[in-house]
């Protein structure tokens, strides 16, 4: 089961992006699932070194990928804060960019993105998020 830690900076999305597609890749999966797949994980890395960490230049986080016969499975671990993602609203994205709400909408692009999304506030390794991506 590959598994990395990063530094909380957003200088290394390029490593976690390079990391999911690396596995995704040894998987089997097609070059567009790969492209959602790295998405989702920017979206959730960039998270939570924005909100997570907030202020907290030297925290890290953990990546970990587990292959199935017909899915990936990326889990982010953080010790940071954490929230509720029941209370973030659906962005409206008809709306013009002047008057959209800030938030929400890296959580809508990775409940889009992959099948599954679950997120454990405050468990005994941290906070937990874990996505799942089917194969076609």
């Amino acid at each position: 089961m590959p598994a990395m830690t990063f530094p909380a900076q957003f200088g290394i999305l390029d490593e976690v992006r390079d990391f999911v597609a690396e596995v995704a890749r040894q998987g089997g999966f097609s070059e567009r699932e790969i492209y959602s797949l790295q998405l989702a994980a920017d979206e959730a890395a960039s998270n939570i070194i924005e909100h997570a960490y907030e202020n907290c230049p030297d925290a890290e986080f953990d990546v970990v990928c587990s292959l199935s016969d017909d899915a990936l499975t990326i889990i982010m671990r953080d010790t940071g804060k954490s929230f509720d993602p029941s209370r973030v609203k659906t962005p409206n994205l008809k709306a013009g960019l002047a008057e959209r709400k800030i938030g929400g909408l890296g959580l809508y692009l990775m409940r889009k993105l992959m099948d599954e999304v679950r997120y454990e506030p405050g468990t005994r390794a941290g906070n937990v998020l874990t996505m799942v991506k089917r194969r076609g």
